[in-house]
């Protein structure tokens, strides 16, 4: 028995009465950690007073841009990264992705010290993007096949600790900063070598707790349903068999502009409710409303996921772009602050419920037998859109703060395009229909219908 032989698929099997409620904390374990990724703006400040101060100085688009870079990279890791998650396992995956992203801090550490930026984007960005995406799609197919009686409740459980890892992430890394700065040392970098430290160990615990079900493992009293909606699948199929299909294209057309039009608020959600409602919000209401709205992601994951369960992951997606298209196009007009912040909560919580619901909705059609490495392909969807939205919002506060218009007016511009976006995502996902058979894989033992509603 080797070293690392503990992280083999076959010794991550699951004993006779061992509870699957015992999974979704593994999993949960490992999205509080990297969901730190959303938190990463409280490092912004520091490290620009702190360049400043050390020579050469870096500007707030150079640092900004390190988050951008670890999200692309995400996308990326988990497309191509995928296919092997599925013969090695979800334990040695998320050992591979707690490495990753422990050791992405302590080399941001060292570029902190040495006061390079291209090392932090090294450290941070590339090997802890990698780690990123390695742990964000690394419990998925295992939660499906231990719950396929509500598999996406159990991806909400999982993927909803994403949403809220900044809850922890933010005031971690605040007090960390505050302790260390009259240490003598530098506060950034021993900050950041101690949170490498801390959350590769807190992911270790989802390493050592995962277990896969053993082979013909069912859950007690489930009875797989007679009856079924068409676009839920018995029947597998491939990874590179299923890029060739319409419904990818259109899935990833339906989770781009999801994301796109909710993370272009998120990053501008502090300005904004400052800007719409100057003189009444002030910075630190505002920051109240972005911790809100950090809550709301976390709990609409677990929400629209389970609800997904109940009406079919293609209606559930109807409501995120029919009820989010409407609510984007009139909210300009309400002038009203409670009515605002409660609108943009339900808007942020399908934002996140399109992240926790799209595994379910991909096993659906394609089957349980690559759904890790099909997620992680349609993940490139969250990186363009991590780049487009932002820029959607960008370009257009930039021309009017050049044509010197109160920032107030750029808003309903802005929002009205969101709704645009989302009335085509509700086309594309509208257009989505069950994958034809040429795509099934041939002489498999087809699968138990695993879902009674829908």
């Amino acid at each position: 028995m080797g070293l690392f032989s503990f992280l083999d698929r076959e010794y991550s099997v699951a004993k006779p009465g061992y509870s699957r409620w015992l999974v979704p904390p593994a999993a949960l374990a490992i999205h509080l950690a990297i969901g730190q990724v959303y938190s990463f703006s409280v490092f912004v400040k520091p490290l620009s007073d702190f360049s400043q101060g050390a020579g050469t100085p870096w500007n707030l688009k150079e640092i900004g841009y390190i988050f951008s870079f670890a999200i692309a990279i995400l996308g990326v890791a988990a497309a191509l990264f995928g296919k092997w998650l599925e013969t090695a396992g979800p334990r040695k995956a998320m050992f591979v992705a707690a490495t990753c992203f422990g050791l992405g801090f302590i080399v941001s550490a060292l570029g902190v010290h040495w006061h390079s930026l291209a090392v932090i984007y090294i450290g941070y960005g590339l090997i802890g993007g990698v780690g990123l995406g390695l742990g964000y799609i690394s419990p998925v197919s295992t939660l499906i096949k231990w719950f396929p009686d509500r598999p996406g409740l159990s991806t909400g459980l999982a993927i909803m600790g994403f949403g809220g890892g900044a809850m922890i992430g933010a005031p971690l890394a605040n007090n960390l900063m505050a302790y260390f700065r009259n240490s003598g040392h530098n506060a950034i970098a021993v900050t950041l070598f101690c949170m490498g430290i801390i959350y590769f160990l807190f992911m270790m615990f989802g390493v050592f707790m995962i277990r896969v079900p053993a082979p013909g493992w069912k859950p007690e009293g489930y009875v797989p349903s007679t009856t079924q909606s068409a676009l839920i699948s018995h029947h597998n199929v491939d990874v590179n068999s299923a890029m060739k299909t319409p419904q990818f294209w259109l899935l990833w057309i339906v989770l781009c502009l999801n994301v796109t039009a909710g993370i272009g608020i998120l990053e501008s959600a502090s300005p904004m409710i400052q800007n719409v409602f100057s003189g009444r919000v002030l910075a630190v209401a505002a920051g109240g409303f972005v911790g809100l709205l950090s809550l709301f992601n976390m709990v609409g994951r677990f929400f629209w996921a389970s609800t997904s369960d109940l009406i079919g992951r293609k209606q559930t997606y109807m409501i995120f772009f029919a009820l989010g298209a409407v609510l984007y196009y009139f909210v300009p007009n309400m002038h009203s602050l409670p009515v605002f912040v409660l609108v943009f909560g339900v808007l942020i919580s399908m934002y996140g419920g399109g992240f926790a619901t799209i595994p379910a909705y991909l096993k659906d059609l394609f089957g349980g037998y690559h759904v890790s490495a099909i997620h992680g392909r349609i993940l490139t969807a969250w990186s363009t859109a991590g780049i487009v939205g932002p820029l959607i919002d960008n370009a257009i506060l930039d021309h009017y703060r050049e044509q010197h218009i109160p920032l107030a007016q750029a808003y309903p511009g802005i929002l009205h395009i969101m709704a645009g976006l989302l009335a085509v995502g509700f086309v594309a996902n509208l257009l989505v229909r069950p994958v034809s058979e040429r795509f099934w894989l041939k002489d498999e033992v087809p699968m138990p219908i695993e879902t009674a509603t829908h």
